[in-house]
């Protein structure tokens, strides 16, 4: 079997960021799939289940609701290694274009008061899986680490 393009990046050198993971096309449509690295790989601990579920719900719930970028979230969820999210829009897009819309939406969650949206069991699988403390915890790491002083080393994926 081929190797999968994601298992092509060399976790050993990726840092935290913002990258173009790949980009599927669909007729003249172009769909664009963002990896939003939140901790370095097998270097930093995963993200906790409680956290990464309760992000998810937010970042689902303001993306679909954006004013912009609503008709263009197509899905937001995390990687199976927990160190970070995949984020798919319709468009043709570059890391650097995403970056405002990352700092709003991340500072979104990391000021959020209330209860997580979705987290009821009418509405989720598994709606006791939540920490918003965590949640905002790990926002606030993202923006404060990566998303206020993007470098362009967090915006290209490494050789």
């Amino acid at each position: 079997m081929n190797k999968i393009a994601s298992f092509t990046v060399n976790h050993l050198d990726l840092l935290t960021g913002v990258y173009v993971s790949r980009k599927d096309y669909l007729g003249d449509q172009v769909l664009t799939t963002f990896d939003l690295r939140f901790t370095r790989p097998n270097e930093e601990p995963p993200m906790d289940n409680p956290g990464i579920h309760s992000i998810e719900h937010l970042v689902a719930t303001f993306l679909r609701n954006h004013r912009e970028w609503a008709d263009k979230t197509v899905y937001f969820g995390p990687m199976g290694c927990r160190t970070g999210n995949y984020l798919l829009l319709n468009g043709d897009y570059e890391s650097k274009d995403i970056v405002p819309l990352m700092v709003e939406t991340f500072e979104f969650i990391r000021d959020f008061q209330g209860e997580v949206p979705g987290a009821s069991p009418k509405d989720c699988g598994n709606y006791l899986d939540m920490n918003l403390g965590m949640a905002k915890y790990l926002a606030k790491k993202f923006l404060d680490e990566v998303l206020y002083d993007i470098k362009p080393d967090r915006l290209i994926y490494p050789e």
